[in-house]
C-alpha cells in the first residue's frame, strides 16, 4: 500500500514530536503493509513549508530507517493549505508544494467558509500542471451538511483522499457516513492514513482496505490503495476510475418517458 498523505517528518508540524518518534510510526507503517509513505508536513499559517528543509529532512530520516532495516520508500508533499499566499505560491511553482514535485498536490479546505472562488482555484491549478487532491472531505463540517459542491469540483477534475480512520469510524460517526457514501458513489481515488502519531492518528490503512474490500470490491480497494497513489507518487496519470455513481446525472438528457412524467 502507499500513503500519500502522512506527518511522518519530525519537529515540523504537529506530527511526529522526535526522530524515535518517527522511527516507531515508520515501523508500524511496515509491519501494516504500507511500502510508500509521502511525507506531508502542513503548509500553513502556523507552519511555513520550504522544500530544501523537507527534503534534507527525509534524507536523514532515510538513513535512520536504513539503519533500522525499516524497508519504507519516502516521497516529498505538502499538506497544503489553501491561503492566497500559498495558492499564489503553487501557481508560480507548481513543483513546490507537489508530491515529490510531479503535480499531484494534497488540498485542505478550511472547515467553515470556503474561500471565495474556490472553484476557479481548482481549474487555475490545473492549467499550472497541478492536480489537486481534495484531503478528508468526509471530516470537513461544512461538507458534512451540504456536500454538493463535492459535485461541481469532481466535474471539474478534482480528485478525492478519504481517511483511512474514517472508514473504520475512527473519526466519529459523521464522518464514517460521509465517506461511505462517498465510496458507495465511487467518489473516492485515494485511500491515507493522515498519521500524526502511533495512537489517536496511527499510520494504519490495512483494516479500512480490507472494509473497502469488502463493501464495494477488492478491485476498487486495491485502486485507492496502490494503484492509484503509485500513479500520484510517480507523477503518472491514473488508471481507468469506476463510472462515478450521479455525478452526471443532471447532464444526462432525459428519455422521452422521464420528459413526459417531468
Amino acid at each position: 500500500m502507499i500513503d500519500i498523505h502522512h506527518h511522518l517528518l519530525p519537529g515540523l508540524d504537529d506530527g511526529s514530536v522526535s526522530e524515535a518518534n518517527s522511527i516507531e510510526m515508520a515501523r508500524m507503517a511496515v509491519d501494516d503493509g504500507i511500502t510508500h509513505v509521502v511525507c506531508t508536513p502542513h503548509a500553513n499559517h502556523h507552519y511555513g513549508y520550504e522544500p530544501e528543509v523537507v527534503a534534507d529532512r527525509i534524507a536523514a530520516l532515510e538513513r535512520v530507517l536504513a539503519r533500522e532495516s525499516i524497508a519504507l520508500k519516502l516521497g516529498r508533499g505538502a499538506d497544503f493549505h489553501l491561503t492566497y499566499d500559498n495558492i499564489q505560491s503553487a501557481l508560480g511553482d507548481p513543483a513546490r508544494y507537489s508530491i515529490n514535485g510531479l503535480g499531484y498536490l494534497m488540498v485542505e479546505i478550511p472547515d467553515y467558509g470556503f474561500p471565495q472562488g474556490l472553484t476557479e482555484t481548482f481549474y487555475k491549478m490545473q492549467l499550472a500542471g497541478l492536480t489537486p487532491v481534495l484531503t478528508h472531505p468526509e471530516r470537513n463540517p461544512t461538507l458534512q451538511q451540504d456536500p454538493n459542491p463535492l459535485i461541481e469540483w469532481l466535474r471539474g477534475g478534482l480528485l478525492v483522499q478519504v481517511t483511512a480512520g474514517s472508514v473504520l469510524g475512527h473519526m466519529g460517526r459523521a464522518s464514517k457516513r460521509m465517506a461511505h457514501d462517498l465510496l458507495h458513489k465511487r467518489w473516492v481515488h485515494f485511500l491515507a492514513t493522515d498519521a500524526h502519531n502511533t495512537t489517536s492518528r496511527p499510520p494504519r490503512m490495512q483494516a479500512a482496505q480490507d472494509e473497502v474490500a469488502k463493501r464495494y470490491g477488492v478491485e476498487y480497494a486495491h485502486l485507492l490503495c496502490v494503484s492509484n497513489p503509485l500513479a500520484a507518487f510517480q507523477g503518472k496519470p491514473l488508471p481507468p476510475q469506476p463510472e462515478p455513481v450521479g455525478l452526471y446525472a443532471e447532464l444526462e438528457p432525459k428519455s422521452w418517458w422521464k420528459r413526459l412524467v417531468g
